[in-house]
């Protein structure tokens, strides 16, 4: 008779346009990761925005790797609303928010947190602003990588890095879609049980970039709040990108309506 401990079934998706959204509040997604770590189980998680939405439509290796992972989580309000729409009970599970919420429950169950991205700098002043906030959490390390492709020789190293500080938890803040290539080019090589591509939430818990106010972000209007603060870099993003994202939902929502 096997002592393994069960596999808990992922939760069920919806789709948006080429992907599944993972359909779960933001507790179950936590009880969903405190589970991995549990039994050790290997997975990653993508935070899905409508961002992500248009490139895994443009790349559908990238809409195969956010298919795949354990976890694809509605950190997008719009995300959340098409989730209600198809019946589901649905909350937003945004990446940042996840971030502390892991911090702050790990401290009593001994998870340890390995952060990899950010630009120089900003892994160590995150971490630092982590533990003034929980003062028991414990933190693997950090790794800043450089701004290209890492060589084979340097991925290996990086692998072994992270496997030698036995973390609990990789959280991964290189922008979309990087990061979501990472998370699953790295998967197999990493002791780690939880991948966690966490984009804005380095710059934001680093005190680089600052949030939208709460009542933006339940609103749906982050974005805009984001764009306000870096038009150079997001205008593309959002004023093309949302009425193409809107497009593409409404396309499908009707198709869906036409099939017997």
């Amino acid at each position: 008779m096997s002592n393994k401990t069960p596999t808990m079934a992922p939760p069920a998706r919806f789709p948006v346009v080429d992907i599944g959204i993972s359909a779960l509040t933001f507790e179950q997604a936590l009880a969903t990761i405190d589970g991995w770590i549990r039994r050790g189980e290997r997975h990653y998680v993508n935070v899905c925005t409508t961002h992500t939405v248009l490139e895994c439509h443009d790349a559908p290796a990238l809409a195969a790797i956010v298919n795949q992972a354990g976890l694809a989580t509605p950190d997008g309000m719009p995300l959340v609303w098409l989730g209600r729409l198809h019946g589901h009970a649905v909350e937003r599970v945004y990446g940042p928010d996840v971030m502390l919420a892991l911090c702050e429950r790990g401290q009593e169950r001994g998870y340890r947190h390995f952060f990899y991205g950010g630009a120089e700098g900003v892994a160590g002043a995150l971490v630092d602003r982590l533990r003034a906030r929980f003062p028991a959490m414990q933190v693997a390390g950090t790794f800043t990588p450089p701004f290209r492709p890492l060589t084979a020789e340097e991925e290996h190293n990086v692998a072994a890095l992270i496997n030698a500080s036995s973390a609990d938890i990789v959280w991964v803040g290189l922008g979309t879609p990087k990061q979501d290539y990472w998370v699953a080019r790295f998967r197999p090589l990493l002791q780690a049980p939880v991948l966690i591509a966490v984009g804005a939430a380095f710059d934001f818990h680093a005190g680089r970039v600052r949030q939208a106010p709460r009542w933006m972000q339940r609103s749906g209007l982050e974005w805009f709040f984001r764009l306000t603060q870096n038009p150079c870099r997001l205008w593309r993003r959002y004023v093309l990108g949302n009425p193409r994202f809107v497009y593409l939902v409404m396309r499908q929502l009707l198709r869906q309506r036409v099939r017997p």
